[in-house]
């Protein structure tokens, strides 16, 4: 009888400890916030507007309204590290090359942003970055959803709870539970608060998606964008970046990635 209360408590001690980890430590093991901004648009000589957007729970966020031919916006939702300011390179070939408005708005808890980031938070957050795109005159038709890794799980649900002309996710992921068991195989899913569950609701997206696929991506398997793709509804395209790592895809792409945005935002 002892033996198994023994048995018993160290079980609990152990559920304990996993919830612990999925639990309270949860969120340092998922977003990797820098609060300080390295630069602006204006110093990468791009027109831009200052704008401070407020979540539905009230969290005040901060970014940018890059400014190019104001026919067609993209609303850009980054990864999980770093801020804005990290991403201003890649808007300005979006700005000059693919001749789109940019809003680029910090997640909360990440730059210039109130509060601390959560899953159904960034949600609220990518809501109302819509609701200022649209606010500033872009039709929903005119607006395309960008999410790269953390932000592909954001702009596809958005793509759920708002109007837009057309989704591009770059390196996505099947769900965060299938991420823990490729990174972390020993914390119990189950115990996982956010669920970032992109493999439920692909299907759902109506809207054109072009899936941007790594073909050396060291953070997300290659498979979880392919499978994403076979579980999307058309219309629906797919690129695989050759020799591309997670975090280098429009560098090592080159013209040819390019070519690819342009091809897909050429479609009627």
């Amino acid at each position: 009888m002892a033996r198994r209360w023994r048995r018993a408590l160290l079980t609990v001690a152990a559920a304990a400890g996993f919830w612990a980890i999925g639990s309270g430590m949860e969120n340092h093991f998922l977003y990797f916030p820098t609060r300080e901004l390295a630069g602006t648009p204006a110093s990468h000589g791009l027109p831009y507007e200052d704008l401070t957007v407020e979540a539905e729970d009230g969290v005040e966020l901060r970014g940018w309204w890059i400014r190019s031919r104001g026919k067609r916006a993209l609303l850009f939702f980054h990864g999980n590290a770093g801020n804005i300011a990290d991403r201003l390179g890649r808007a300005r070939t979006l700005c000059g090359r693919l001749g789109l408005d940019v809003f680029l708005v910090d997640y909360r808890g990440y730059g210039p942003s109130q509060g601390s980031p959560s899953e159904e938070g960034l949600y609220r957050d990518a809501r109302a970055i819509h609701g200022a795109a649209v606010a500033r005159g872009f039709r929903p038709e005119d607006i395309v959803l960008f999410g790269e890794s953390l932000g592909s799980a954001v702009a596809l649900q958005l793509a759920l709870d708002r109007p837009s002309g057309a989704v591009v996710l770059e390196t996505p992921f099947l769900s965060l539970a299938a991420m823990a068991r490729e990174h972390y195989p020993f914390v119990p899913t189950f115990l996982l608060r956010s669920r970032y569950d992109n493999a439920a609701k692909a299907p759902g997206v109506a809207s054109p998606k072009l899936f941007l696929v790594a073909e050396r991506d060291e953070i997300v398997p290659p498979g979880h964008g392919l499978r994403l793709f076979e579980l999307a509804k058309e219309p629906k395209a797919l690129y695989v970046i050759p020799g591309a790592g997670h975090n280098d895809t429009y560098v090592t792409g080159g013209e040819a990635y390019w070519r690819e945005w342009e091809r897909f935002l050429a479609q009627p």
